[in-house]
């Protein structure tokens, strides 16, 4: 890892600290670098402001790890490794979902898992002569990004009680349980 890239890890470790023990609103700069030993100078080298920083950690956290290196069989080890991370910072997440900024969080995890159903939809329909209309393949990528994505917030917002796996194997069985009846109904030479 980079020098950068470990400066922007300390500087993102540091505000995880303190988001766990204040809220988003309530933190400052001077509070973020003090907790990391850092000047406010390279603060800035790296982030613009505290939101710049959020995105980055959402990113990273998120989108990065949800939708690198995924197949149709192993989609769901990205998924459990981003509620492994939630449940890691659950004091940081539990407090991003309630702050004023909480819509970045959620378009964040909802962009990601749309990627991710996106990409599954055109490894499942891979080999079949006809193709999913891209509005139908659009609308079924989002309407599976809104329920995980709303079942993954609602397990924050109520404590992360469940164990991740048990969130992934009960997501993992819908999916799978959809994937022969979405390709039936929109693909006519996938039954026969």
């Amino acid at each position: 890892m980079s020098e950068s890239a470990n400066t922007k890890k300390a500087i993102a470790d540091g505000f995880r600290t303190l988001m766990g023990k204040k809220t988003f609103e309530k933190i400052t700069i001077s509070d973020i670098t003090s907790v990391c030993g850092l000047n406010r100078q390279t603060f800035y080298y790296h982030f613009q402001d505290k939101y710049d920083l959020l995105n980055w950690i959402f990113y990273n956290d998120i989108i990065d790890t949800l939708t690198s290196d995924y197949t149709i069989n192993t989609w769901s080890d990205g998924l459990l490794k981003v509620l492994y991370v939630f449940k890691h910072n659950a004091k940081f997440y539990a407090n991003a979902l309630n702050t004023s900024y909480s819509d970045e969080f959620r378009q964040y995890l909802f962009t990601a898992t749309a990627q991710l159903f996106n990409a599954i939809l055109d490894i499942m329909m891979q080999g079949h002569k006809q193709k999913l209309d891209p509005d139908d393949q659009q609308f079924i990528a989002e309407f599976l990004s809104y329920g995980v994505s709303g079942s993954i917030i609602n397990w924050i917002l109520t404590g992360m009680k469940e164990t991740p796996e048990n969130i992934v194997m009960r997501i993992k069985n819908i999916i799978n349980d959809s994937k022969s009846g979405t390709v039936a109904r929109y693909i006519k030479d996938a039954i026969t």
